[in-house]
């Protein structure tokens, strides 16, 4: 299957090499400090915290808020009234493809995926899985593998819902996957893991065919494992070649674990992020087990904001076009990141860096033990970054090294200064550590 891959840059030299005198270290710390200080002096105010759409993109979409014709469905149900815990078929055959799952094993509902995560942590707790043995509420303790550099807002709800986390090393293909199976194998205690397969947050990997298989066929110690699949950037794509992965749910049938994944997708960032519609999916009895819970708890989604999508998107071409659309806005965004980390850093032996062919964000990183000081050298000449950390369960990065970097909601010139000053401050405390332990 052809994959488009996330490449990394500035490996010129190591991200630990010395400068090769103490000398040269002192001049560079120096002409560094005296940059950083120019920097402050500027008064900037530039925020890179957080992966949204920038308000072009959100313009991309204002024909959604023009919903004409008559609000019923392709089959002529009135969608002003109750009812259609499925969400709309037409909807769901838009995105089946994209996610990988057959319209009746797909669910539309609200507009946040994250809620829809948060609704199957809370489903699990209070009531017992297919395949489970009792409800997880009852387990003593449960724990979930969580594949490093990830996505904060995973590690979040694992937090709020007093879930052990178990850090698992990322590779070019996907998690470790001998770390993964020898674990799930080894405790009944890890009841799931948490997966961007495409485009992943924030290193921009691409789950290869053969990770996928490996996770779909591995045996589990927990036999109401679960993959939280949250496709997010399954439509994300900054190239021409867009990046294909290998279908979960077909391989978990096929190898006698159907119930095994749960698929997350959502609109977030295809039209509206606070208006949008989110997608769950599975297999047939999870999908039975997810209904009866949801039915306590809504009569019904949003069926007229789902109808704007399906009038708004069409079809699938449909989809594809609109996405088009938003990587002419943002791919030369992640080019100027590129560029310029490039231009600034390229061979000096400080940083390294990632290329994705699509999704949201890239994935910086410095020398040991310097991540925290950069971000804190940044804000300090008004350059707001997602925190040190983040990028890790609990907020701890063990080797302090990960920098998230988010260039699609800033315009490109602000975004082109803020990248220019964060490889300011990467030099600074970068030559500074280097220095320091030359001298110790």
């Amino acid at each position: 299957m052809q994959v488009a891959r996330s490449t990394i840059h500035g490996e010129g030299t190591p991200v630990n090499a010395p400068a090769s005198t103490v000398e040269e270290l002192t001049t560079q710390r120096d002409r560094a400090q005296q940059d950083h200080a120019a920097l402050v002096a500027r008064g900037l105010k530039l925020d890179l915290t957080r992966g949204k759409p920038s308000p072009r993109q959100l313009d991309l979409a204002d024909d959604l808020v023009d919903l004409q014709g008559p609000l019923t469905s392709a089959a002529g149900t009135d969608l002003r009234n109750y009812g259609g815990l499925q969400g709309l078929p037409e909807l769901r055959a838009i995105f089946s493809d994209e996610l990988q799952v057959p319209v009746e094993q797909l669910l539309a509902a609200g507009n946040s995926s994250l809620e829809l995560m948060h609704d199957a942590l809370v489903f699990a707790q209070l009531g017992t899985l297919p395949g489970g043995q009792r409800r997880w509420v009852d387990e003593p303790e449960i724990a979930f593998l969580c594949p490093v550099p990830g996505y904060d807002r995973h590690f979040a709800l694992c937090e709020r819902f007093g879930i052990k986390m178990i850090q698992v090393p990322m590779t070019p293909d996907g998690p470790d996957m001998d770390v993964v199976e020898r674990l799930v194998a080894e405790d009944p205690k890890v009841k799931g893991i948490w997966c961007v397969p495409k485009y992943s947050n924030p290193d921009g990997t691409v789950y290869s065919d053969e990770t996928v298989r490996r996770l779909a066929a591995m045996p589990t110690a927990a036999p109401d494992f679960r993959i939280f699949w949250d496709n997010a950037y399954a439509v994300h794509h900054l190239t021409d070649e867009a990046a294909e992965i290998a279908d979960l749910l077909a391989l978990c049938a096929e190898h006698g674990n159907a119930d095994r994944a749960f698929v997350f997708g959502s609109t977030s960032k295809i039209t509206f992020a606070g208006g949008g519609v989110a997608f769950f999916g599975s297999s047939p009895a999870n999908i039975e087990w997810w209904q009866a819970a949801t039915a306590k708890r809504s009569i019904g989604p949003d069926k007229i904001n789902q109808l704007r999508h399906v009038r708004f998107l069409r079809d699938a071409e449909g989809l594809r076009e609109h996405m088009r659309k938003h990587a002419a806005l943002i791919r030369p965004k992640f080019d100027a990141v590129d560029k310029i980390l490039t231009a600034e850093l390229d061979g000096t032996g400080l940083a390294s860096w990632t290329k994705p062919a699509g999704g949201y964000f890239i994935s910086l990183q410095v020398p040991e033990g310097c991540a925290r000081a950069v971000v804190a050298k940044a804000k300090e000449a008004g350059i707001a970054l997602t925190p040190a950390g983040a990028t890790h369960p609990y907020g701890d990065d063990p080797t302090d090294s990960v920098i998230r970097i988010a260039p699609t909601f800033p315009d490109q010139a602000e975004l082109e200064e803020a990248i220019t000053g964060l490889t300011t401050c990467v030099r600074l405390v970068g030559t500074e550590k280097l220095l320091a332990d030359r001298q110790s």
